[in-house]
């Protein structure tokens, strides 16, 4: 009996040993995965990093897990109390280890029971140990064994190095709450749309009671199981003393009521500028290291991207945007060869480009890894089937933008590209900072982005540099030029894109009315090489090069419309561009900055001339301009310039306009520059682009918040008067042209046929009041000699022809 009892404590001795020996080992770090002091002091758990608004506002996140951090002081005591009361009610009491819930795990093992005896340190152990290693509680019960010796070690050294404050917050900062939703403030804002100070005690056990089983408690999945959760959570707040019974009770009697928004990277604020921004900031976490020399992780270091989107004017620019185009969009679809579908069949490149789509498609991808044969992935293709699509249902609701449907996928692909796409960015043309950024319909359909990324011909929208280089060299806005046949080498243009020819008209008025005779006559005038010069060294386009040809009078050149309004700012910013600036500042997770930005400016023209422009462009906006529709249909008041733009066919619609305060730019059109509006009145610029940027700002001049005043003026030049008188109507006969000197040589420039490039002017202006003189006066019998006719062989004043009847511009 004695030598048994030696044994045994000879094996109790041994078994103590290696268990001391075992944990000493994991604490020296020489087995198994033991966090350095350093790493426990500062805990790196995994934070998505925030993209922040100008006014705080969190527009979305780069993840792998979506998780925040928040202080202790901003918990409700609700939170605390529910996780006390439910997950370990001697957390003050224990120094990370709960010794008697450790002991009575044996003996709930032997009556076929489970029991947690995890301290709220320990599970705070492992979840440091799966956001460093990326594993999880493992199931196989020794290697789970050697996890809990791991845990039991950690959890001492937090419980000696961290507060108790400072461990539950630790602690409520890494748990997950199912959905990819990690951390307490996260959890608060996706399922209840509030701070985690805020929260009820009712919404507190909810959160409480899904760290059991994120996927079984969850609301949205369960609810029964759910409410069941939560109101035990609640009766073990009110058995640990935290809250009444009555409390307990009319808690529980409460229905759970959920504001669920999980911000994700298809939906959420301004998702076209989050994508840009995410590329950017890739590149940026690529360039700048860490104080360990190692490159920050988007994903995973928490960093804190402020930007200078302006919520409230993003949200006005979305529905701008959203109510244009399912109106425009409408008009579009019922356009014969749209409706027909004879757009893609009588054409050889869009027979051409379908097949190249479906080949694209993930559907055709996903047979061809299937191994399915070719001719049965095309007859697939060719067989209707159920599907969502998008479709323009509401203006303010983009969730509801989609329908259920049967159609062919080759049908399906059909429809998609034929949506109108758009791109429409506003700025402050002065500090630079973008306030709203559109890059298309639907980031969940279309995620290409025409602000930044696309480069489209921007027609007449280009005309305003060739005015402001002629200004530059001599000319003056009432300097008369002739309304007529161009002839360059052996390119000769014969009249404007709406039909009108002759005459002479000031150079505020061309600009005004978009007439192409005269940019090509400008053009002639200077050379192709010269303004090119100006366009590529002065300006600098930064999305192409400008070639040295003629046709670039009239906008062939491809830009992006970031690239265009940064070269806009020139004209409300006093001859200064300033290049558009969209991140202020980068922080990491512990708010120390890493970088600012400040915007880069450049003066490239004078203040004059700058000014000049800006009194000529807003010809463009008055009776009888190409974007007169701003005043009598959209009744926008106050100071406002900007330039329409029309491309070949229609192909693509333009506006470019500011404020003093405000530069905003829209283009809308399609991908493939076969689909395209057959009529002119509905595909130009002024019908295209213009009415997004008039509905944006209707919303900017209503909200006084902004500060966006429209009685605000353009500051005039101290070496000039405010009281320039441009004439932007009359014609008068030839007599008064400037000398043609043009230069160059047919060789230097690309013979191409641009007699479309344009838009007409508005012709429709509202009616005048008029004073009873003025009713006298029209009503008086008419001189005959002043409505004679114009004389035989004299040249007719330039006049703009009636609407043409066909539909072909």
């Amino acid at each position: 009996m004695r030598k048994s009892i030696k044994i045994l404590w000879v094996v109790f001795g041994a078994g103590v040993a290696f268990f001391l020996l075992l944990l000493l080992l994991i604490n020296l770090r020489l087995i198994g995965h033991m966090p350095s002091l350093e790493e426990l002091e500062n805990p790196r758990t995994a934070l998505a990093s925030e993209v922040i608004a100008e006014d705080g506002t969190i527009m979305g996140k780069f993840l792998s897990v979506d998780r925040s951090n928040v202080d202790y002081k901003d918990i409700s005591q609700n939170v605390i109390n529910a996780l006390l009361a439910t997950e370990d009610r001697n957390f003050y009491d224990h120094s990370g280890i709960d010794p008697k819930g450790t002991a009575a795990i044996p003996f709930y093992l032997l009556v076929g029971k489970k029991r947690g005896s995890s301290t709220i340190t320990q599970q705070l152990a492992l979840n440091l140990q799966a956001d460093v290693e990326g594993k999880s509680r493992s199931r196989n019960l020794l290697i789970r064994s050697f996890q809990k010796l791991t845990e039991w070690v950690i959890a001492i050294k937090l419980e000696r190095n961290f507060t108790k404050k400072e461990i539950i917050t630790l602690y409520l900062n890494t748990v997950t709450f199912g959905d990819n939703v990690y951390g307490i403030e996260n959890g608060a804002r996706t399922f209840f749309s509030k701070d985690p100070g805020r929260l009820s005690v009712e919404e507190a056990a909810l959160l409480v009671g899904l760290l059991k089983g994120s996927t079984m408690y969850n609301p949205r999945r369960n609810p029964k199981m759910a409410l069941d959760r939560r109101n035990t959570v609640i009766e073990n707040m009110v058995e640990t003393g935290y809250i009444t019974k009555a409390e307990g009770d009319a808690a529980k009697s409460r229905p759970i009521v959920l504001r669920y928004n999980k911000i994700d990277h298809n939906s959420g604020l301004a998702p076209y500028f989050r994508e840009v921004l995410r590329g950017e900031m890739k590149n940026w976490c690529k360039e700048h290291k860490k104080a360990d020399g190692t490159e920050y992780n988007l994903y995973r270091d928490g960093l804190k991207i402020y930007t200078t989107i302006n919520p409230r004017m993003q949200l006005y620019a979305e529905e701008a945007v959203a109510k244009h185009l399912k109106d425009l969009q409408k008009s579009f679809f019922q356009q014969a060869n749209i409706k027909s579908g004879n757009v893609w069949t009588k054409r050889e490149d869009a027979k051409k480009d379908l097949v190249r789509f479906m080949k694209e498609s993930d559907r055709y991808k996903q047979m061809l890894e299937d191994e399915v044969p070719e001719e049965e992935i095309v007859k697939a293709f060719k067989t209707p089937t159920k599907m969502k699509v998008f479709a323009w249902r509401s203006f303010t609701d983009a969730s509801q933008n989609e329908i259920d449907t049967v159609m062919t996928p080759l049908d399906s692909i059909k429809y998609s590209r034929a949506i109108l796409q758009t791109g429409f960015m506003a700025m402050d043309p002065e500090s630079g900072e973008v306030k709203a950024w559109v890059g298309g319909p639907d980031f969940r359909y279309f995620k290409n982005d025409h602000v930044f990324k696309s480069r489209r011909q921007v027609g007449s929208t280009f005309k305003p540099f060739l005015y402001c280089f002629a200004l530059m060299n001599g000319f003056s806005p009432n300097t008369m030029l002739p309304n007529e046949p161009v002839t360059i080498g052996n390119w000769t243009i014969s009249r404007n894109s709406e039909g009108s020819v002759g005459g002479s008209i000031t150079m505020a008025g061309a600009l005004a009315k978009s007439l192409n005779l005269v940019s090509v006559y400008l053009i002639k005038q200077f050379g192709a090489q010269a303004f090119a010069n100006f366009a590529n060294s002065k300006i600098g386009f930064e999305s192409n090069k400008i070639d040295p040809y003629p046709s670039i009078s009239l906008g062939v050149s491809e830009l992006s419309l970031f690239d265009m309004m940064r070269a806009y700012t020139m004209f409300p910013a006093r001859g200064v561009i300033t290049k558009p600036v969209y991140i202020t500042r980068i922080e990491d997770r512990n708010g120390n900055i890493l970088e600012t930005n400040v915007p880069e400016k450049r003066e490239v023209i004078s203040e004059t001339d700058a000014y000049t422009m800006v009194k000529m462009m807003e010809g463009v906006t008055t009776t009888g301009g190409t974007g007169a529709r701003l005043r009598f249909r959209y009744n926008l008041p106050g100071e406002i310039a900007g330039k329409t733009g029309t491309t070949n066919d229609n192909t693509d619609g333009w506006f470019i306009g500011y404020t003093p305060q405000l530069l905003a730019g829209a283009w809308v059109g399609c991908d493939n520059n076969y689909l395209r509006f057959n009529s002119t009145a509905l595909g130009q610029g002024a019908n295209t682009g213009l009415p997004i940027w008039a509905l944006f700002m209707q919303k900017v001049y209503a909200d006084k918040t902004l500060g966006i005043d429209p009685k605000s003026t353009f500051p005039v030049p101290a070496n000039m008067r405010n009281d320039l008188y441009f004439n932007y109507e009359n014609n008068v006969q030839p007599g008064a042209e400037a000398e043609d000197v043009g230069n160059g040589a047919a060789s230097d420039y690309e013979t191409i046929d641009l007699r479309d490039y344009g838009e007409p002017v508005e012709t429709v202006a509202p009616p005048a009041k008029e004073t009873p003189k003025e009713k006298d006066k029209k009503d008086a019998p008419k001189d005959k000699k002043k409505d004679e006719a114009t004389p035989p062989g004299a040249t007719p004043k330039a006049v703009m022809p009636p609407k043409p009847k066909s539909n072909n511009q």
